[in-house]
């Protein structure tokens, strides 16, 4: 399984985008039929936070997935899995700009500076906007191979401040276990490329 025809990279792909789409499909059917539960803010910032990491991590995980298994037609699949992890990102800030604040800049502003937890998933989400804006071969070929993959491995940051904002999230609730699950998701995926980068300097 080291090689995949176009067709077949074709099929997987649109599998992959119809999958990915589901929380968002659910979402939308939940909420056109009443189905978001008491507090149906809560329900949609939870689901599209969650999705955001999942597939953050998801992201993260094709590198070492593609190195380990030597399947190589893995690295095709990465810039769909991270604009799908910049898509429920936006309808995470979209939730808690409108919902939250009816679109007030100023009152969101306050509360994105007031709250630390907000903050650091504030910065996390604007982080990834250039990586949304950069992700094609156009922008490739203008911005350059090198910078380019500078720019694209600011993921190593945005990953760990999402996770944090999720843990403060929680902390305050006093619950810790998912976070805590995706705290050592991201610890191994990074300690893996770590410890590739230090074996090759020695």
């Amino acid at each position: 399984m080291n090689q995949l025809s176009a067709r077949q990279l074709f099929w997987l792909k649109l599998c992959i985008f119809v999958v990915a789409s589901l929380p968002f499909a659910r979402l939308v059917i939940a909420t056109m039929y009443d189905g978001l539960g008491a507090n149906p803010l809560e329900f949609i910032t939870r689901n599209t936070g969650d999705w955001t990491l999942y597939f953050l991590c998801i992201t993260l995980a094709i590198t070492p997935a593609r190195k380990l298994l030597q399947w190589h037609w893995l690295i095709r699949l990465r810039r769909m899995l991270g604009l799908f992890s910049f898509f429920y990102a936006a309808c995470h800030f979209l939730t808690f700009l409108w919902f939250d604040h009816f679109f007030e800049i100023e009152e969101m502003w306050r509360d994105v500076v007031k709250r630390p937890f907000i903050t650091v998933g504030f910065i996390a989400f604007v982080m990834l906007i250039p990586l949304a804006m950069s992700s094609s071969n156009w922008a490739i070929r203008i911005m350059g191979g090198k910078t380019w993959q500078l720019l694209h491995r600011s993921v190593y940051i945005i990953v760990p401040l999402g996770v944090l904002h999720y843990v403060w999230m929680r902390a305050g609730k006093n619950n810790f276990t998912q976070p805590l699950v995706f705290a050592a998701i991201v610890s191994l995926l990074l300690g893996i490329r770590l410890y590739w980068r230090l074996k090759k300097t020695v």
